[in-house]
């Protein structure tokens, strides 16, 4: 299980290694290296879903790893609470980034609008009124980025119980 420890709460997450193990041992790895120590939920659309796990509270992106191979032919379904790979229009460009889905969003399912869809590799267990609480932040657009929190959503601590 991996815990979020944010300044709105915790958030409990267990990921799919087995189903996925790509995307989950690629986020255990970033957790375990302490990478979101310090990010911000950096992109939050009410009842579509909240984003993190690329930028500081300055809005400085974080250099990653190699981006992973896209694991949304898994069949798990872009439900509410489920944690997905946040990715550009190219299929295999995820890296850090992930979403939390705060409704159901089956148009991003496996094949998706580009023949693949975007990749569920866990969901959140416990801390649902933390999900539910950042899912009401205002939010405004800044540069080039849209729909950022005007108060930071901070991840403090991210680990691996």
């Amino acid at each position: 299980m991996t815990i979020f420890e944010t300044n709105m709460g915790n958030i409990h997450i267990n990921v799919d290694i087995k189903n996925t193990p790509i995307s989950a041992q690629n986020f255990i790895d970033y957790v375990n290296n302490r990478f979101y120590d310090g990010t911000i939920f950096h992109r939050v659309i009410k009842d579509f879903m909240i984003q993190g796990g690329g930028f500081t509270k300055d809005m400085i992106q974080k250099t990653t790893k190699t981006n992973i191979k896209n694991e949304a032919k898994n069949s798990f379904k872009n439900n509410k609470y489920s944690l997905a790979m946040a990715r550009t229009s190219a299929p295999h460009s995820a890296s850090s980034q992930f979403f939390i889905n705060t409704s159901k969003n089956s148009y991003l399912d496996f094949p998706g609008q580009d023949g693949w869809g975007y990749c569920v590799f866990g969901k959140v267990v416990k801390g649902f009124e933390v999900i539910d609480k950042i899912n009401q932040v205002s939010t405004s657009n800044k540069d080039e980025h849209s729909d950022i929190p005007n108060d930071s959503v901070i991840v403090n601590r991210a680990y691996n119980a």
